[in-house]
């Protein structure tokens, strides 16, 4: 199983949105991390085949995408980040009928869509209309049902938003269980949830692959980079100002800042281990400001 991304690019006017692009994925999961605007949304909806590109391709077990048609919409699952439901529907009625148009039968159809809804905590309310749902149910939903049909390429674009630190935990731990023999590429904000359950990372920058590999490979690039110091606390505003500060705690009179910066910014900071929300801070603060 293989899918491959052969120089992808996705040009609007003048604006590169994806730049030639190229990586190869093998079962496991891959998380992809980037700003908004970095060309997350756009590289997945071309994988998924929603987007054609302006050149390169996309191929799955060495043949394009473009020309597999329905073989390649049958092993893939697809969760956008913006998730359409129809709000008088029942979740169950919901899943069967996403079922009817991935082409399952109904026995079939019925028995995968009261597992999945199980499995994401919907099951007991199954009967209940979507519209009544919280915002963590929706996005449970979609996750179930983008796994409808026992994908063997998932791609979740941020699929934890919405969701509290309980349900999180349950969709890490559903992916991990999933992705033993398929492949998962999976973009979010909450750089905790990649850390957790991604086999590689992905960095993506202005359209551009900025870096990749796994998530205790990727941190050493900023290695020397991460400092812990102690400022009287009447000076953390102004240190917030001048460099990118990964974590703010008080100690009395003090605050324990987390700095990344190139350079040790005081006399008395120390370099710590840097993890992959640094790394995060380190390519994307000025985007995030």
């Amino acid at each position: 199983m293989e899918l491959r991304i052969d120089r992808l690019t996705k040009q609007y006017g003048a604006k590169i949105a994806v730049d030639r692009m190229d990586f190869t994925l093998e079962a496991g999961v891959y998380g992809l991390l980037g700003a908004n605007g970095a060309g997350k949304t756009t590289l997945m909806r071309m994988i998924c085949d929603i987007l054609r590109p302006t050149s390169g391709e996309v191929l799955y077990d060495g043949r394009p995408i473009s020309e597999q048609g329905d073989a390649y919409r049958m092993v893939l699952g697809y969760l956008p980040q913006q998730f359409g439901y129809y709000p008088e529907f029942t979740a169950n009625k919901f899943m069967m009928y996403m079922a009817a148009l991935k082409g399952l039968g109904k026995s079939a159809a019925a028995a995968k869509t009261l597992e999945l809804l199980e499995l994401v905590g919907l099951s007991e309310v199954k009967n209940k209309k979507i519209k009544t749902f919280s915002g963590g149910m929706k996005q449970r939903l979609g996750i179930a049902q983008a796994m409808l049909n026992d994908p063997e390429i998932l791609v979740l674009d941020e699929p934890t938003a919405g969701l509290d630190p309980k349900e999180r935990v349950r969709f890490r731990n559903l992916i991990s269980s999933f992705s033993k023999d398929k492949i998962v590429l999976l973009s979010t904000h909450i750089v905790s949830d990649i850390e957790y359950i991604a086999n590689e990372i992905l960095v993506m920058k202005g359209g551009k692959l900025v870096h990749q590999g796994k998530p205790e490979e990727v941190t050493k690039e900023i290695t020397g980079f991460v400092w812990e110091c102690r400022v009287p606390a009447s000076e953390a505003d102004r240190w917030n100002e001048k460099y990118t500060i990964g974590n703010l705690r008080n100690d009395g009179d003090f605050s324990i800042l987390r700095v990344i910066s190139e350079r040790k910014p005081a006399g008395n900071a120390v370099p710590v281990k840097p993890v992959l929300e640094d790394l995060y801070l380190y390519y994307f603060e000025e985007e995030n400001r």
